[in-house]
């Protein structure tokens, strides 16, 4: 049987009787750590399964659906071999031209079948010159994609229209995606972006390119990629304890927040009942390692630390009001390893 963690009288630590220990220290929000997370945060390279997201755009192909106009100069005779009808007011129907079967191949007049799945309008353009110059002398074609059907991509969460995008002669970038999508929302974490492409995912943040130099609209994506912009409120900080509104409180648009906006939009400390030396970060409370950072508020420079301290998801920021049996309570709510018999020696400064 364990018991709950208590602190020790000279108020030097927090201590169980377990068969093991887990150690998990207070540490003192200060310019000494800021200094070492910042210098963390500044050398934090991209991912390299990130890295091998950016290219050069190549150029569109044509596929099974793609719509085709190809044009004989002089012969308006062949114009009559679309066979489409007039132009219809439903956005879903094809435009009038000639359609790639699921084959790849389309029929031309005097041409025959040909393949065209894999080529640009160029190479199609050229098959058709080579064909029908054993009818025409000279012949002028131009090809072009009247209706691009055959590859698209998807875009989910918090853009203003989610669902399919088609892929377009316009090379599909992250950013043209999204833009194409409506754009971000306001409720959109941009620094939670996932990319999911052949059974893998791949976590974009676009605060931390642009720190690292890199444009988002270097990432080039492919047919069949599905992109998905996360929520803030999915990435909430919880404010309890001695404060004025204990609140979830959400991130900034680029995924950031500091301890001090976390604090006001919580309506700061409750100076009737709170004990502003006594304020604290727990990080990583469900899993195997957490960390509990503390701040003294009563420091002249306290909220120049709060200000530069970084949360992360899920953080819990804690006041307390000196009671100290009441953070011994918090403690046994969010740090599973203790009740779960792990137990915790937790030392404190």
């Amino acid at each position: 049987m364990v018991t709950p963690p208590t602190l020790d009288e000279a108020g030097g630590e927090y201590s169980t009787e377990p068969t093991s220990r887990v150690k998990v220290p207070i540490t003192d929000i200060n310019l000494k750590l800021l200094r070492k997370m910042n210098e963390q945060s500044a050398h934090r390279p991209i991912p390299g399964p990130t890295q091998g997201l950016f290219g050069k755009p190549t150029g569109y192909r044509i596929g099974p659906g793609d719509v085709l106009q190809i044009t004989v100069w002089d012969h308006p005779e062949l114009a009559a071999a679309l066979g489409q009808p007039a132009m219809s007011n439903r956005t879903d129907d094809a435009a009038p031209g000639f359609v790639v079967d699921e084959g790849g191949n389309v029929q031309f007049p005097y041409a025959g079948t040909v393949h065209v799945a894999g080529d640009s309008a160029e190479q199609i353009r050229r098959k058709i010159v080579s064909r029908i110059s054993k009818v025409f002398k000279n012949p002028e074609v131009t090809v072009r994609v009247a209706s691009f059907r055959a590859q698209d991509i998807y875009v989910d969460g918090e853009v203003g229209k989610p669902g399919a995008v088609q892929m377009t002669d316009i090379p599909m970038t992250l950013t043209e995606a999204i833009g194409r999508a409506g754009g971000f929302t306001a409720a959109a974490d941009q620094s939670r972006v996932t990319l999911v492409r052949g059974g893998n995912s791949y976590p974009i943040s676009f605060s931390d390119l642009v720190k690292a130099g890199r444009n988002p609209s270097e990432i080039v994506l492919k047919p069949g990629d599905m992109v998905r912009i996360g929520s803030r409120e999915e990435n909430g900080v919880y404010v309890m304890g001695e404060v004025n509104k204990p609140a979830t409180i959400m991130p900034m648009r680029n995924g950031r927040l500091s301890l001090a906006d976390a604090l006001s939009q919580a309506g700061s400390l409750n100076p009737g009942t709170s004990n502003a030396k006594q304020l604290f970060v727990i990080r990583d409370s469900t899993g195997s390692n957490p960390q509990i950072y503390h701040l003294d508020a009563t420091s002249p420079v306290s909220m120049v630390l709060a200000n530069q301290f970084e949360l992360q998801p899920k953080d819990v920021v804690y006041v307390d009001n000196g009671a100290l049996v009441k953070f011994n309570r918090v403690l046994n709510l969010f740090l599973p390893a203790i009740n779960a018999g792990l137990t915790a020696a937790i030392v404190t400064k």
